[in-house]
């Protein structure tokens, strides 16, 4: 059972800390959920821990079952079985969606998939999503919309099954049938308890979906809250204004 351990993990950008001493454990089987206001550092944590150039990680450790992945490039943190779905994902034009897909798989598992085999996952998996069978030979995300650029992250991760899986604010620019479709593929892919789940976000309506066992509040670049489900209720209702308030 796969484990990912963010250990007093400090983030700067630009000479300025952003992250100041994360803690947080994901195991396989569970789901946590961060959410925070703009600006609190929900989105550096993700970025820093897939290994962006643009962080600069100051102290601390992030751990995938003993690995410290902050040793490692993004291709092998990637391979370690870490995927991050980004909350704004960039077009390559020139690169179709069914090859970008079969290259990404091949370079995490280490070898090329049988083609007939890698043509009825993806088939299966764009059925699951509604996503038009046209979607495959599409620029990767040129012209897309918001929901089907998060339909892609989904898909892309029901592929390459990682042990632990980031989504950043996959439930923003998604109407109310596109915020069910991607639930219902976040779910699919947890399904088996063999993979741990860290689901960024600033609302509560994509965790009435995608109901998580944790829920950490971030403000002020660290972990400030924690609870169970109740805690995201709470949120609801009142607000990050307490924590922006302590944490200033």
């Amino acid at each position: 059972m796969s484990t990912l351990e963010i250990r007093d993990l400090h983030v700067a950008v630009e000479a300025k800390e952003i992250l100041r001493g994360v803690n947080l454990t994901v195991a396989a089987g569970q789901t946590h959920a961060i959410m925070g206001p703009n600006g609190s550092g929900k989105s550096t944590l993700a970025y820093a821990i897939a290994g962006h150039p643009k962080y600069t990680i100051t102290s601390g450790q992030v751990l995938l079952d003993g690995v410290d992945l902050l040793e490692l490039s993004v291709d092998e943190r990637a391979r370690a079985g870490l995927f991050l779905a980004m909350q704004y994902p960039v077009e390559v034009p020139g690169v179709s969606v069914s090859n970008f897909l079969r290259s990404a798989v091949t370079a995490v598992r280490g070898e090329a998939p049988k083609l007939r085999e890698f043509a009825k996952d993806l088939k299966n998996g764009m059925d699951a999503l509604s996503i038009d069978p046209a979607f495959a030979q599409r620029n990767l995300n040129e012209g897309f919309s918001g929901g089907e650029k998060k339909r892609h992250e989904i898909l892309q991760m029901e592929l390459l099954k990682p042990k632990i899986a980031v989504l950043d604010e996959t439930d923003s620019g998604l109407d109310v049938d596109a915020l069910r479709v991607v639930s219902e593929g976040i779910n699919r892919f947890r399904a088996d308890g063999e993979t741990g789940v860290l689901l960024i976000t600033h609302y509560t309506r994509i965790l009435r979906y995608v109901k998580p066992d944790f829920v950490h509040v971030f403000a002020g670049g660290r972990i400030v809250e924690e609870g169970g489900p109740e805690l995201a209720e709470k949120l609801e209702a009142e607000g990050y204004e307490q924590y922006t308030k302590a944490s200033a």
